[in-house]
């Protein structure tokens, strides 16, 4: 993994991440990984931070919630209709990017 591309598409597979339902912090990471055949994975250093800052900026919202497995309560984080418009803004951007990355380097646009 490239920590360099990590953290230039955190806040992005972050919020498609969450797009699909509410996670806690483990199920993130694990679906992160998932989805990517293991190329991201993350840890919680990296993911704890990211995820108070886009709590900051509106873009989710956390609440401690008891899991069915019980035990300790686990913060749950849930997309926002304004998460939701940044992550089009955002898949938006990175559509541009990569047509205009491919259109210096080839192959499929």
């Amino acid at each position: 993994m490239d920590a360099q591309q990590l953290k230039g598409h955190l806040d992005l597979l972050l919020l498609a991440t969450l797009d699909t339902g509410p996670r806690y912090g483990g199920q993130i990471i694990a679906d992160v990984q998932a989805s990517t055949s293991g190329y991201f994975s993350m840890r919680e250093g990296t993911l704890y931070p990211a995820l108070h800052r886009l709590e900051k900026q509106g873009f989710i919202h956390g609440e401690f919630q008891t899991l069915p497995r019980g035990g300790s309560p686990v913060k749950v984080y849930t997309l926002t209709p304004t998460g939701k418009t940044e992550l089009k803004a955002q898949r938006e951007k990175y559509d541009r990017f990569t047509r205009a990355v491919r259109g210096v380097i080839g192959g499929p646009a």
